[in-house]
């Protein structure tokens, strides 16, 4: 055999190695997507505006608009969006066309599979671990990040969009409680195993929740180095599911609130839906 068909076969395996790493990714991915599903709670409960009475009025007001009285208290949510992801900086933000869908599972974690034309893969937390995997065309991995600064970075997210999609995991518990900020603002403060995460929630007069912000873990900063910064949304066009009334429209990112924010996330939601096995 000659060199140039010991190359092709080289090439070949390498390409078998990578798609059987990508399939095991998208394996991993439905795994712990499934098993969200199954770390929600189970019991029937419904949701009764007395459960709030001894909250700051701003939280009052935030639950008054997202949940109906008589709702389902869904803690599991699948959100199917579409809009933009910013690949770049704030100075060249590199925009890119995307689509993704995702379950949150507030506080136990998420999965957000990602397809943005050349790059595709997902971020993720379950309480066993995080990850972030993307690859380029679905062939080569480009970015791939897990670990302990990871998952508690990882687990603010969880927390903050929680206050976008599933406010019936912020009522009070032994491991939510709420504090007042102003009149318009309240801070939930979220317990999950030896993490603590607070988030705070701005309403209007109404009480939907337009802004959204929490100190994350992390380290999108020139320094490179994880550490306490704001991050957080812009939310609008609220519209009814199910009893819930939640935001279509969001756009989020790092430094929100500072002269460095920059909203790499613009997502516009064409469904949502609360698991069927969830409420069983």
């Amino acid at each position: 055999m000659s060199w140039l068909g010991y190359l092709f076969i080289l090439v070949g395996a390498v390409f078998a190695v990578l798609a059987g790493w990508h399939a095991m990714d998208r394996r991993a991915d439905q795994k712990a997507w499934n098993q969200l599903i199954e770390t929600a709670m189970r019991e029937h409960r419904f949701y009764d505006p007395a459960m709030v009475a001894t909250l700051p009025e701003p939280a009052r007001r935030y639950f008054a608009y997202t949940i109906q009285p008589g709702t389902p208290l869904h803690t599991v949510v699948e959100v199917d969006m579409s809009g933009k992801i910013g690949l770049g900086s704030k100075d060249a933000p590199n925009y890119k066309p995307m689509q993704a869908v995702q379950i949150l599972a507030p506080p136990h974690g998420l999965v957000w599979k990602l397809d943005a034309g050349m790059i595709s893969g997902s971020d993720g937390a379950t309480p066993d671990g995080s990850w972030t995997r993307f690859w380029l065309f679905g062939l080569i991995p480009v970015v791939r990040a897990s670990g302990k600064d990871h998952q508690r970075s990882a687990l603010g997210r969880v927390v903050a969009e929680a206050a976008f999609w599933a406010p019936a995991s912020l009522l009070p518990s032994g491991s939510v409680r709420w504090q007042a900020i102003d009149q318009n603002a309240a801070r939930a403060i979220v317990l999950n195993a030896e993490f603590e995460q607070a988030v705070d929630i701005l309403v209007d007069e109404a009480g939907a929740p337009t802004r959204v912000v929490i100190q994350r873990w992390s380290n999108a900063n020139p320094d490179k180095r994880f550490r306490e910064q704001p991050f957080g949304g812009e939310l609008s066009q609220f519209e009814n599911f199910s009893g819930y009334r939640l935001p279509t429209r969001v756009e989020g990112g790092n430094h929100i609130g500072t002269a460095e924010y920059f909203p790499f996330f613009k997502a516009d939601v064409n469904a949502i839906r609360f698991p069927a096995n969830h409420w069983s």
